[in-house]
Formats: C-alpha cells, structure tokens, sequence
C-alpha cells in the first residue's frame, strides 16, 4: 500500500491500489515506459491512467503516462493530483493527425462516443470518430514502433446472436444490419477491428482487440445515465426502478478493477492481431433479473420493478433485444480472472456514489 492520496473518495482509491497490487500483471514490462491513452477523461481511460500513475508510484517504476484529452481544463481537474507523478496532458483530438515527440512504447486506445443516443442522432459522427480516431492511433504506433497497442471495442461487434448460441467466444459472429441507424457503432467498432488486423498483417503492427462486456464500478460521471446507474440511484432513493424495455436483453458485466486489469494482460501478453472478450461469465443475467435482484437484496429500499415501454423505443438508441454471454476462456488462459461479481458491484458502486454525494 501507499500512503499517498489522489483520490478524495475511499472506494476509488482502494480500487487503484489493488490494482497496483496486482499479481496478475508483469509490472516490470512497464519500467521506465511511456504509455499513451486515448479517451482519458473517459471511464476506462481515466481509469487506466489513474492505476498506471498509482502503480508506478507504489512499485517504483518510473512510468510516464500520457493522457490524450479534447478538454484540457476537465482533464486538469480529473488529474490534478496526478500530474506531480508523471502524468502528462495532451491536448488533441483523434480524428485529426497526432503528432507526439519522443517515445511511445504503448498505447491503449480508448477514445469513442459511447452515448446510446447519439449513435441515433449522430451516426455519422459515431462511425467517422471510430474510424479516423483508429486510423491515426494505428499510424502513430507504426511510426513509433511500439511495443503493443491495445484497441477498446465492444460486445456490441458481435451483433445479434442467435438465441440457441448465445455463448460468445472471439470467433463467435451475429448480424448487423449496416443499413439501420443505431449501427453506426456496432458496426463502427466491427470495422476499426478490421482495420487493427490489417495493421497487425501489413506493416506488422503489435496491436491488439479487447472486446469490453457493459463495465461499471468507482469512477463513473455524475452525469452517467446508463442502466446500472439508473438502477442505483432507485434504489438509493428509494425509488421504482422503471424499465423502457421486457428487460428480457441478456449480458455479461464486468467491474472497473477487472476490466482495467484485463486490458493491462491484454497489452502486455496478448497475441498479435487478436481480441480478447474482457467479461465477468458469472454475472450474466437478464436486465429484469438484475433489477429483481437489486429490489431482493436492499428490501429496506421499498423499491418496487415497473415498466413504462414507449410505443417507439428505437428514438432513444437501445441496443437490440439479444441473449449474449461473453465468453472470457480465452483472456483467463493469459491469467486473467474477474474477482467482483454483480452484488459486490452494485456495492461498490453505490458507496462509491453516496461518497461523491456527500463532497458535493
């Protein structure tokens, strides 16, 4: 452990000394290294530029961590404490050429707009962001020779399964309908993976796919609106949690020390031109059983499940009705193992937020 504080609340900085503490990372390959991180005001950027600041400190290891940010001034807050050791902000944007002097040895691109609803308002954006973003990242690590690059995708690559085989590894493939507009992403994300494969075929770029299950933990924005936050501050207030869909969509989850920790493994031992699924097998369920859960565990909530499903549910961007189960054999095989299942999860997460509310 470390006697030195970044973080004011409790259970983030906790999660970024276990991950420093780490065994399932060769931390050694991380000496005297510079690492780029797109998307780092972002949840998985901002984390993993968090834990690389937080490993290097505790281990000794002397890590420059360069965090690739469109708005310096959120990013100057976000890593105040983080600047004195080793952080370094760049300002730019992803879709433009990236022009860094002196060394990159990794890079973790992370950058992407990841708001359901734009990918229905701004599908042109989504897909160019994604593509150009993926372009320039993969140029930038062939000009610098890196040692590896990983790619942030998504389970959304795999499609719609069919129901019958709704147990997913990474040569696992369901349809996309390229023509409908919520696509723009799945298909966007499918595209820049072709894209990482064809750098690591043709100019032998060391890049790697990690294909991320829905994460969430410590660290999310105040502003974040997606199912698992919904359902939280319901049960924090004691509120119905209100479902928009028959909550049957069936995922994996995946909690922020486990998902960092499987990019790192995933960086550091993964093979050339592949994708690993970064999931948590155990936490797969229906959304209507989570919510069920949350309502069975915390009975002092007096929160009850209701649904209001609107006529058009296309106009709010939701994934398509699926069954997926996120296979992570494959990841596990290089060492890697989620350790938080969901009501551990949902713990963290809401302590993490009751201490966000109280610093207010």
């Amino acid at each position: 452990m470390t006697d030195r504080i970044w973080e004011n609340n409790e259970v983030l900085q906790k999660d970024l000394e276990k991950i420093a503490a780490s065994e399932q990372i060769d931390w050694e390959m991380l000496r005297d290294k510079s690492v780029l991180i797109t998307g780092a005001t972002g949840l998985i950027g901002s984390l993993l530029a968090r834990a690389l600041v937080c490993a290097g400190v505790m281990r000794g290891l002397d890590i420059r961590v360069l965090a690739l940010v469109r708005n310096r001034e959120k990013a100057e807050k976000l890593f105040e404490r983080y600047r004195k050791d080793g952080l370094e902000l760049v300002t730019g944007d992803v879709t433009e050429t990236i022009c860094l002097e002196g060394t990159v040895d990794y890079i973790f691109h992370t950058a992407s707009m990841t708001a359901s609803k734009d990918f229905v308002d701004r599908p042109v954006e989504t897909i160019l962001t994604t593509l150009k973003g993926t372009e320039n990242l993969l140029e930038l690590a062939k000009e610098k020779k890196v040692c590896s690059m990983v790619y942030l995708s998504s389970m959304e690559a795999y499609g719609v399964v069919d129901a019958e085989h709704y147990n997913v590894r990474e040569t696992d493939y369901g349809y996309i309908d390229p023509l409908q507009v919520r696509s723009s992403y799945s298909e966007g994300k499918r595209m820049a993976e072709g894209l990482c494969g064809a750098y690591a075929h043709e100019y032998q770029v060391p890049v790697k796919t990690a294909r991320l299950a829905q994460t969430f933990g410590a660290g999310i924005a105040k502003s974040e609106n997606r199912v698992f936050a919904q359902f939280a501050r319901s049960i924090m207030t004691g509120n119905d949690i209100v479902l928009h869909t028959d909550g049957s969509k069936a995922h994996c989850y995946c909690y922020t020390t486990d998902a960092v920790l499987g990019l790192l493994t995933v960086l550091l031992r993964g093979a050339d031109g592949e994708a690993y699924n970064i999931s948590n097998q155990a936490t797969f369920c229906t959304i209507r059983e989570m919510a069920e859960m949350l309502i069975r565990e915390r009975p002092e909530s007096g929160s009850k499940l209701v649904f209001d499903i609107p006529e058009d549910a296309n106009k709010f961007g939701y994934a398509p009705t699926s069954r997926m189960l996120v296979n992570s054999e494959k990841l596990n095989a290089l060492g890697w193992k989620a350790a938080v299942g969901l009501p551990e999860m949902f713990d963290l997460l809401m302590r993490y937020m009751r201490e966000m509310e109280s610093v207010q």
